[in-house]
């Protein structure tokens, strides 16, 4: 996934970058009236293969299995357990309380996906640097 960056620091050839995440829409709030997301900026290091000076705007690029594993275990999982918990529930006892246990089931990969993103952090690389 390519984002745009800010130098901040070097140390040899990794660069502190500061990324800034924007919402789906990409931050152009002044087409929907505000929507009201809220922007965040996160520091990591990344690997300077171009040469990038503090304070040059550059892209980015990370790991996208990261987010796609990410979607599928915070989203899709707990969706499908969903179905599945309450497909058996209503089939087994005509109700369909099974379907939140397995909503609620469904997270758990997800959390150690997050304790295994803590310990491992995704890397970055600077591509290039942004055209003004």
């Amino acid at each position: 996934m390519r984002q745009r960056a800010t130098v901040e620091a070097l140390s040899g050839k990794i660069a502190l970058v500061s990324v800034r995440r924007e919402s789906a829409c990409s931050g152009d709030c002044h087409q929907c009236a505000g929507c009201g997301a809220v922007t965040q900026t996160l520091q990591v290091r990344a690997e300077n293969l171009v040469g990038a000076c503090k304070g040059d705007k550059v892209y980015v690029e990370s790991e996208t299995a990261v987010v796609l594993w990410a979607v599928v275990l915070v989203y899709l999982l707990p969706v499908l357990g969903f179905f599945a918990g309450y497909f058996l529930g209503y089939s087994l006892w005509q109700n369909g309380w099974l379907g939140l246990g397995g909503f609620l089931l469904g997270w758990i990969p997800a959390l150690g996906y997050n304790r295994y993103i803590k310990h491992r952090p995704p890397s970055y690389v600077i591509v290039g640097f942004v055209e003004h």
